[in-house]
């Protein structure tokens, strides 16, 4: 391409921001270097944007800065279109739904308000921006503390503003490596957390309700178990605990395994729990029923029941919350369940499991390997 005087000056520019860059690496080098990243998408496009430049500017750049810094990485072709392509996914994102209302309304009142734009300085439009602005701003701070990997992952395999930070969170909360982040995005875990029924707000304070219900899924999804081999609900259990890391980690973060058919003792008659665990940030018990079947009303009564009995013989009244109940099946009528524990004072959760989850084809290719995951789950 024909080099422009404009194009002089603005590589210069970058290479300004990329030598400063340098010079605070040392500080803090992800961070410094996701910012950028991000600079130089922000400026890819609106250089584009003011000078009708096409992507050939792209090839340039990317030819350019790496002659001027020959000892760094991160100036390839394809990781200056990352760069371009993160800038607009979160930027885009928060404003395309008002731009595709302005392109598509007729008879709304969309249109006054778009003459209003080129002209109006006190208006309610200013807001809007500032708010633009500020959500930018949160994403970028959540961006910078994950690797740049990780950050290209999400925003190829995610839809929205919202799904991308909720998985960048779940990354820094649980430190997830790039192939379990790709297990999580298969899985789909985005829609399936904090799905499963429950009663958790009307018997439970509202902050810790909340909490809790962004603990459970729906349903839960066991592809790491033998299904030919799980011939009844002990056959279930024996797996996933034969399997227990796989198993934490699908549960959660804060999941502490106490027992299998854990033993209590009521009115002189034993009775034993399927699975017990306890949540570490929830500062609780949690029992967990297995049912191979369809969900049924009265595996509620007998969960109920449990809970109960852990409450009173084996949580510490001072410290510990109600201890609380999930009855995972194979099955469930939404509305069946939600009738179901709607009577009961005690805490309880109804989920599904699954054995197999369908992974989306733009997935497959970029999964880790059976060894992979096994080689990272044991260094949790």
């Amino acid at each position: 391409m024909k080099i422009s005087l404009t194009y002089k000056h603005w590589l210069k520019e970058i290479k300004d921001i990329v030598a400063l860059a340098k010079s605070k690496a040392a500080l803090s080098v992800n961070e410094h270097l996701l910012l950028m990243y991000w600079q130089l998408g922000q400026m890819i496009v609106q250089k584009q944007k003011q000078h009708l430049w096409g992507d050939a500017v792209i090839e340039q750049l990317s030819l350019d800065l790496q002659k001027a810094f020959p000892e760094m990485k991160g100036f390839s072709r394809t990781n200056l279109f990352n760069c371009k392509k993160i800038f607009l996914f979160y930027s885009n994102t928060i404003v395309q739904p008002a731009v595709g209302q302005l392109k598509n309304a007729k008879n709304t009142k969309v249109q006054p308000a778009v003459g209003q734009l080129k002209n109006a300085k006190n208006t309610k439009v200013q807001p809007a921006a500032g708010q633009l602005k500020n959500t930018i701003s949160k994403a970028l701070k959540l961006i910078v503390q994950i690797p740049w990997s990780h950050n290209i992952v999400i925003i190829e395999k995610t839809n929205s503003h919202t799904e991308a930070l909720f998985y960048i969170n779940q990354t820094i909360e649980n430190n997830w490596t790039k192939n379990l982040l790709l297990n999580q995005l298969a899985l789909d875990l985005y829609k399936r957390k904090g799905k499963a029924i429950t009663n958790f707000s009307k018997v439970m304070p509202a902050k810790l309700s909340n909490s809790a219900m962004q603990v459970l899924k729906d349903p839960y999804v066991f592809d790491f178990l033998s299904v030919q081999k799980i011939v009844s609900e002990k056959n279930l259990e024996d797996q996933l605990i034969n399997h227990i890391t796989k198993f934490l980690l699908e549960l959660g973060k804060g999941f502490a395994f106490v027992g299998k058919q854990y033993h209590v003792e009521v009115s002189k008659k034993d009775y034993y729990i399927d699975l017990l665990f306890y949540h570490l940030h929830l500062r609780c018990y949690v029992v967990i029923e297995l049912k191979m079947g369809e969900f049924k009303p009265e595996y509620a009564g007998k969960l109920s029941f449990y809970l109960s009995a852990i409450d009173d013989l084996v949580a510490n009244k001072k410290n510990d919350n109600a201890t609380i109940g999930i009855i995972l099946c194979k099955e469930k009528d939404n509305v069946t369940a939600e009738y179901a524990v709607r009577g009961f004072t005690k805490p309880i959760g109804i989920a599904q499991y699954d054995f197999i989850k369908s992974i989306p084809k733009n997935l497959k290719s970029d999964l880790p390997s059976i060894a992979q995951l096994e080689k990272e789950l044991k260094n949790i």
